[in-house]
């Protein structure tokens, strides 16, 4: 059973940054498609980027040109950069992983196994 565990969450300013960590418990991370979801008091869980194992990327439109996904194998862990921050990007942020391979379905929550336990962003405008 793969555990996931977030970090670097916090309270930042409107347009700040934020770097997320999430941090896998075994080296088969390397081959799971990882992702980052997001959820807002009173909202559904929705979908903010996922990276393939070969390094393919998919964004929501909401976050594209401001988040940055990235991995690495090495360390076993997956970040989400997060620049020129919006109140509304307040949530609690969530990593998952899945075994499909490819970046088709990213956005599906439900084709995700392994969840991290969340670590919470909130940005004051």
């Amino acid at each position: 059973q793969v555990q996931l565990v977030e970090s670097g969450g916090g309270l930042v300013q409107a347009g700040g940054s934020l770097r997320l960590s999430c941090t896998a418990s075994e080296g088969t991370f390397s081959s799971y498609t990882m992702g980052w979801f997001r959820q807002a008091p009173g909202k559904e869980r929705e979908f903010v980027a996922a990276i393939t194992s070969g390094s393919s990327t998919n964004y929501a439109d909401s976050v594209k040109g401001r988040f940055t996904i990235s991995r690495d194998n090495a360390k076993i862990t997956v970040y989400l950069q997060m620049n020129s921050l919006k109140p509304e990007d307040t949530a609690v942020y969530y990593c998952a992983g899945r075994r499909i391979p490819t970046i088709l379905g990213v956005t599906a929550a439900t084709t995700y196994v392994y969840w991290g336990q969340g670590t919470q962003v909130t940005v004051s405008s």
